[in-house]
């Protein structure tokens, strides 16, 4: 409740109908004394917000006072009554939201920013998604839309609730050719990038972190950040040969040797085997819902590690026995073998299963075990091996030693 001195001011203001400009004068007089007292400040500002509302004074003259109010309550630097005395405000401008379209929007914005300040992302997001956008008073911008939604889906996603930041992702989608701010369009990107993220989509992820790494309007710094959470999301995602094409764009990625996910990234790109203290030291990088366990009882990185040492396995042996083959993966042979068959039904993985020998048989599909076949396979796999590395020495000798390179090149 107001107090009784701000009570009595606040009639004694609305009274003065006789002169416009004075009662003005009145009403900004009694707000600087509101704030400056700081005594029952959400109270007494939301009696000053009625008060400069009511029917007495009229829409004409109550809007410059309330865009006057909007200003001053930005500027309150006690937070807890910012967010108290704001949802009261919001709270007496909904039934009028018409007449004050405008300094409704400000107000919200302030609020929404108050809230984020105390790290309380889904009532800032909430209170977001009560601005109006289909005005009578101003036009708004395609811009202004999507800056909004972009707003609200990254309040979510620091919720990590990326259901409903998928909704304004989507309303952002349909404006977002005509959007103008290159900031925007950088947030809707790494926005995208999160959800796919957060759902688990990791090759979609991806495919979108690697995008945004190579966006020139970014530091440095936060574009390796991006090309290190593409390569996170390329060792998680179902082994299979759409994640080798993205574990080779990552790997022939200039900048990819100075992050610490590439000794893992390289391994995998090479279907060398990985060990368990490789694992564990990679999975420390990783956020809460990367670790999070599956329907089997085994994290997404488990199921993505098993998958991957299943290939490199392929790759050593023509055929190998389902207790021999779960030794390396260090599960048992049930396992090792549904994972197998998993991966060869949804044609991940070359090979057939002899459930009575108990024998699994790689690269069936790629001519059977007929020896030169498999002689020739290896062949390639060591060609196209060597050339990677001569390529990976060129352009470390490009980029170290940029003046011996030309001069060789030009000879």
């Amino acid at each position: 409740m107001a107090s009784p001195d701000v009570s009595n001011q606040l009639r004694q203001a609305e009274s003065n109908a006789s002169n416009a400009q004075q009662r003005a004068e009145a009403y900004n007089s009694i707000l600087a004394s509101i704030i400056s007292n700081n005594d029952s400040l959400p109270e007494n500002l939301a009696a000053y917000v009625r008060s400069i509302i009511s029917d007495t004074i009229g829409v004409v003259h109550s809007r410059p006072l309330l865009s006057a109010f909007a200003e001053q309550y930005r500027k309150l630097s006690n937070n807890d009554a910012k967010i108290e005395a704001g949802t009261a405000v919001v709270q007496l401008l909904q039934p009028k939201i018409v007449s004050y379209e405008v300094q409704d929007t400000d107000i919200k914005h302030v609020l929404a920013d108050a809230y984020e300040a105390e790290n309380d992302f889904t009532n800032s997001a909430k209170t977001l998604q009560t601005v109006t956008l289909d005005s009578s008073q101003r036009a708004v911008s395609d811009d202004e839309r999507a800056g909004l939604w972009m707003r609200i889906c990254r309040c979510y996603l620091e919720e990590d609730d990326p259901t409903n930041a998928l909704t304004y992702l989507n309303k952002v989608k349909q404006v977002i050719f005509s959007v103008t701010q290159k900031e925007i369009r950088l947030t809707f990107q790494l926005s995208q990038a999160r959800i796919h993220d957060s759902q688990r989509n990791f090759l979609d992820a991806s495919s979108a972190y690697l995008a945004l790494s190579n966006e020139t309007d970014i530091d440095e710094e936060e574009r390796l950040q991006a090309l290190a959470e593409a390569m996170k999301c390329a060792v998680l995602a179902p082994a299979g040969p759409m994640r080798g094409r993205q574990l080779g764009k990552l790997y022939k990625d200039e900048r990819a040797i100075d992050t610490a996910e590439y000794g893992i990234l390289e391994k995998i790109f090479l279907d060398r085997l990985l060990s368990p203290s490789e694992v564990s030291a990679f999975a420390g990088g990783l956020k809460e819902h990367q670790l999070a366990k599956t329907s089997d009882g085994s994290t997404v990185l488990d199921k993505a590690v098993l998958e991957h040492n299943l290939l490199a396995v392929s790759r050593l042996y023509q055929n190998i026995g389902t207790a021999a083959l779960g030794q390396l993966l260090d599960v048992d042979a049930d396992r090792a073998e549904a994972y197998a068959a998993g991966m060869i039904e949804s044609n991940r993985l070359n090979g057939s299963i002899d459930q009575i020998a108990e024998v699994i048989h790689f690269n069936t599909k790629e001519g059977g075990n007929d020896s030169a076949a498999m002689d020739l396979r290896a062949w390639d796999a060591n060609v196209q091996g060597l050339a990677e590395e001569v390529e990976k020495v060129t352009t470390m000798l490009q980029r170290e030693e940029p003046a011996f390179y030309d001069r060789v090149m030009v000879a």
